[in-house]
């Protein structure tokens, strides 16, 4: 599976980075009422840190979100019940509790994107602070730069009041 599709399913929810029942349902080629069903005979497993269910108002969200993304698929049924959000931990305990070969394979697959994506975040974070670093070197020199400008007009100004003259002067009758 190719890490940057798995990665296009990876959302920010309540501040944890998960994936919604129905894309992983996908990706390990079952039924979602299958998966959804796996996880609430086994809900000692997955404590809220690694899987809360969507509320209302955070599915239409989705929902509206994924009018030109398809987060949610259109003919999803919200009715029925909401979606449940997988943390990279609940992923992790999905494998201990769905055991297919195919499922194996995608749990390796989701568990390199979320170790990637943190990658690129600690990746993020290094560069905003070299640049900040840089922002700050660069105005102390600018600072500098126009500090010696200053000093270079005011000397201008002193050099361009009259001076009495020198050499030989014809005087004027």
């Amino acid at each position: 599976m190719e890490l940057q599709l798995i990665q296009q399913k990876i959302f920010e929810i309540r501040g944890y980075r998960v994936m919604i029942d129905f894309h992983l349902a996908e990706l390990y080629e079952v039924e979602n009422r299958a998966l959804k069903q796996a996880v609430r005979r086994n809900m000692d497993r997955f404590p809220p840190d690694f899987m809360f269910q969507l509320t209302n108002k955070e599915a239409n969200e989705m929902i509206h979100i994924g009018v030109s993304q398809s987060v949610i698929p259109p003919n999803y049924n919200l009715g029925s019940s909401l979606p449940f959000a997988f943390t990279e931990q609940g992923v992790a305990m999905l494998s201990s509790i769905l055991k297919s070969k195919k499922a194996i394979e995608i749990n390796i697959g989701i568990m390199r994107a979320f170790v990637m994506l943190r990658e690129l975040t600690t990746g993020y974070a290094e560069i905003k602070k070299q640049l900040d670093q840089f922002m700050l070197d660069t105005n102390l020199q600018i600072a500098d730069i126009y500090d010696i400008l200053n000093e270079m007009a005011s000397k201008q100004k002193q050099l361009d009041k009259p001076r009495n003259p020198v050499g030989f002067v014809i005087p004027k009758k």
